[in-house]
């Protein structure tokens, strides 16, 4: 897949690395390809979230009340918390370079998880896991 000049094997990003060429052609036909300048809100802190984004190239900030938390790059993902809960967005993600994005909505999210059963115990390792950082965070 070509993202705006990016050649892009999806099978290299973690998320999708156990997914079967199926699997990937289907998820494929699922993303759409967005190119974002910097200083670009991809989401807003406290509002619905109606994407989940992948990162291709770039680099954007994470930010929790105003303070950056987090920085994230090439081959992370965000977003997925509000698809999953439907509650508002836990944090505002704002791009600080030229970025590639490959985003699901909503309907392309549930389909993708209903369709490749693996992604949705690879999403529910990566919460468990931000969960624990999070914790060991608050009481250490």
């Amino acid at each position: 897949m070509t993202t705006g000049g990016y050649d892009l094997d999806l099978s290299k990003i973690w998320l999708f690395s156990t997914s079967s060429a199926k699997d990937l052609r289907m998820i494929r036909k699922a993303l759409e390809e967005v190119s974002v300048p910097p200083g670009r809100v991809l989401t807003e802190q406290g509002t619905i979230g109606r994407e989940f984004f992948l990162i291709v190239s770039g680099q954007a900030s994470v930010k929790r009340n105003n303070r950056k938390v987090a920085t994230l790059g090439p081959g992370q993902y965000f977003g997925e918390l509000a698809l999953l809960d439907r509650r508002p967005r836990s944090a505002s993600v704002i791009s600080d370079t030229d970025m590639h994005l490959l985003v699901l909505g909503q309907r392309q999210f549930n389909g993708v998880l209903d369709a490749v059963p693996a992604l949705s115990r690879k999403m529910l390792a990566a919460m468990a896991t931000r969960l624990r950082e999070a914790d060991d965070k608050a009481y250490n």
